[in-house]
Parts: structure tokens; sequence; C-alpha cells
């Protein structure tokens, strides 16, 4: 969520990221500022109220003293009138505080000034690219054959149990998922992420903190009798395990990493971008997540970057980064990189990670805020990435590592597989 103050000295800035992002509301900015001044008024008058009170109780104390009952009791008359005054001050400045509350939290975040014009993916810019494209020319099964030909997973089984976009992962596959989640982790760890396991569910605070609510609510699963919300990503709960903190500066940056499954009802997807692991309904995914001080948010990002491009380079694959139009990025992020790998058997390109700075945007949501040496209190900065999403990775892996005689197993993981090949 923007920050009032940032009304108050740049509405233009305001005005042109939003343009930037294809925000179609442009309006709601005046408003907003309108209620602002509205309230800063009342609350001035609120203000004048309180203190005539605090004056009045203390000279009425005096006068009792002094014995001037009549005057002290003509002084708790207007003392009585001033409160009820106050009292309909408070619920108007309630009233304008909820009504500027629904206008702000309708805006998305401002984008970076790095980020490029454009409205669609293919405006996106792309900053570098890396890995060797397999030839397949002897070969080039997709992994939705591969699976089914090595029995390592049952979308069918899955369609019965749950419904489309539900897999079972079966024998080699299931290990090889594992595998894949236990090398993230120990991945991000060695590099001084602290691993949490957090709940896989959220209450409405949590998804309203990072930005889901009200936002992509169409496009998570709600269990209603509880109003709990089936998590879209790890980001969620661990942004939240430091909902309503202070943290003192000198424990900044603060670094974590989660595996979770991620639930999302991908609403209208159809085709044949969704077909196999694709897209699902419930995948995998292990998450990056940063709070920074604010001057050091930007190179926070370049490093957790850096971190998955070289995470996609010990698996070996083929990969591209991308830089996001305003028109392509997400309602919080205030620049968005996307990681894409290469499908050899598919001859497409599939996403597979996205590294994003969300500024203060969801720290005042959530309340998070660093103390800083002069005893400041001051909103940090937060960051997250996928490390990696796993089905995708998967895919292109059997695909792009599949052989006459079975398919190869990147050398970094085979210590978590056990074995070199599938076969």
């Amino acid at each position: 969520m923007l920050t009032l103050q940032l009304f108050r000295q740049n509405k233009e800035l305001i005005l042109d990221g939003l343009k930037k992002k294809n925000f179609k509301e442009p309006e709601i900015v005046d408003a907003i500022i309108a209620i602002d001044e509205q309230r800063r008024s009342i609350q001035v008058q609120n203000d004048h109220i309180a203190a005539a009170v605090n004056s009045a109780s203390k000279s009425i104390g005096s006068l009792m003293g002094q014995g001037k009952k009549e005057e002290a009791e003509a002084l708790k008359a207007e003392v009585a009138g001033k409160k009820e005054e106050a009292k309909a001050i408070a619920a108007r400045l309630a009233a304008l505080e909820q009504e500027q509350m629904e206008l702000l939290i309708r805006l998305p975040n401002l984008p970076h000034a790095s980020v490029p014009e454009g409205k669609t993916p293919e405006e996106n810019e792309t900053v570098r690219s890396g890995g060797i494209r397999p030839d397949l020319s002897a070969r080039q099964l997709p992994h939705w054959d591969l699976t089914a030909q090595y029995k390592l997973i049952d979308f069918e089984l899955g369609n019965k149990i749950t419904g489309s976009g539900f897999p079972v992962y079966t024998g080699k596959g299931a290990r090889l998922q594992r595998a894949l989640i236990a090398y993230f982790l120990d991945y991000n760890t060695a590099a001084g992420y602290y691993e949490v396991y957090p709940p896989f569910m959220v209450n409405e605070a949590s998804a309203y903190g990072t930005g889901q609510l009200p936002d992509k609510e169409g496009q998570m699963y709600h269990a209603t009798e509880d109003n709990f919300y089936l998590i879209p990503t790890a980001e969620v709960p661990v942004t939240n395990l430091y909902r309503d903190s202070i943290i003192p500066e000198h424990d900044l940056p603060v670094k974590m990493t989660a595996y979770t499954p991620c639930f999302r009802r991908e609403a209208g997807s159809y085709g044949k971008d969704v077909r196999g692991l694709n897209r699902l309904h419930q995948f995998d995914k292990v998450e990056i997540v940063q709070f920074t001080h604010p001057e050091k948010s930007y190179e926070a990002l370049e490093e957790m970057v850096l971190h998955v491009e070289k995470l996609l380079q010990n698996l070996g694959l083929e990969y591209r980064i991308l830089r996001l139009c305003g028109g392509d990025m997400s309602f919080t992020s205030a620049l968005t990189y996307d990681f894409e790998v290469y499908s050899a058997a598919q001859e497409r390109w599939l996403e597979v990670s996205s590294v994003s700075n969300f500024e203060s945007f969801q720290t005042n949501r959530c309340k998070i805020r660093y103390k800083n040496t002069e005893g400041k209190t001051l909103l940090a900065h937060s960051l997250n990435g996928s490390s990696l999403a796993l089905p995708r990775i998967m895919a292109c892996l059997l695909e792009n590592f599949q052989a006459a005689d079975g398919i190869a197993i990147p050398e970094v993981l085979r210590p978590y597989f056990g074995s070199d090949m599938i076969n």
C-alpha cells in the first residue's frame, strides 16, 4: 500500500507510475488527497477540543478547591458538551479513514524507474540468457508422454481423486520431486537463508498483508466456514511471520526460505499451454524472502537474481531473464524479473521463477518496520522470489535430458535422487 506521505509530496509521481502500470482509475488519487486534506483539517479541530477539555478539567479542580462550586459546575457542563462534540468528530474521522483506506488498497504499487513501458508479455525486456539448448532431433517427446512411459506421474489418477490440475507423482517421479525440494532448500540455506516451514492456510489479515486481498481473491481457494485461504505461494505466510513487528536495524537483512505446496484456481486457463505440468492447481515451490533496509533493497534484488540464475546453471537448463514491463507486473511489485527455461520438446519458453522487489508496499500493509540507530521506526522493504517452482523445472529436466536409454539426472541432483538415470 502506498504511503499517505507520498500523496502529499508527489502526486505526479503516483499518476505517472499508475499510467505505466496501465491502471484505469487515476481519479482515485485526487479522491485520496481530498479525503486526506479533509481528515487533517478535522483532526486539527479534534486536537483543539482535546486541549480545551484538558485545560478546563484542570480549572475545574482549581475552582472546586477555591470553593467556587457554581463556576466549576458551569465549566463541567461546558466540558461535557465538548466531549460530545469530540465523539462526533471522532466518528467522522473514523468514517473518513475507512473511506480513504478502501481507496488506498485499490491502488497497485508504483513501478521502479527501470521498468519498461508496455502492456503485454511481448513487451518485456530480455536482460540476459544462458545455457545450451539440447538437440532432440532423434527423440522429442513432451513430458506428459515421458511421465507415462516411465510411470513418473499419473494425471488421470489425480483427476479421479480431486480433479484436473492435481497430479499424482509416483515412483521415481515422486523421488525426483523430493530430490528437487531438498536440493533447492540446501542451496538456499547454504547462501544464508533461514529455513522455515509455515502453515499452508492463512487468515484474511495475512492475505491482505501481502496484497492477495482484495486483488486476487478469485484465484485463491477459500475455506469459507473458517475464512481461511489456501496459500498461492509461500511468500504469503513467510512474509506474515513478521507482520506487526519491529526489526532491529542490525538484524537486517532478514533472509528466509520455505518449501510449501501452492494452490491456485487459475480460473479461465485452458488450451495447450496448460497441458501436463505446464499449469496446475496444486504444485510445489521453494521460496526465498528478504526484509531489507530501504537503501539496500535493489542491491538485495540483484543478489537474489544471481542466486536463482546460478541455480538454473547448476541444473544445466537453458534460461533467459526478463525485466517485466509495467502492464505485465503484479499488483504489489515495484520491479520484477521473470526466469524462463526452454522446453526443447515443446519448443517454447516456460516461466519458472519471478523475483520481485515490493519496496514498502507489503510492509506498509503488514506494518513490518525497523528501528534505526536514532531510534526512529521506519518501514522495511520486502522482496521475494521462486527458488524454484517445481512443475515446469521437472518438465524441462525430463524433456531436455531425454535419451534413447532413459532420462539423465543432472549431477547436482544425483546425491538426492540416488541415481544418474531414470530408465
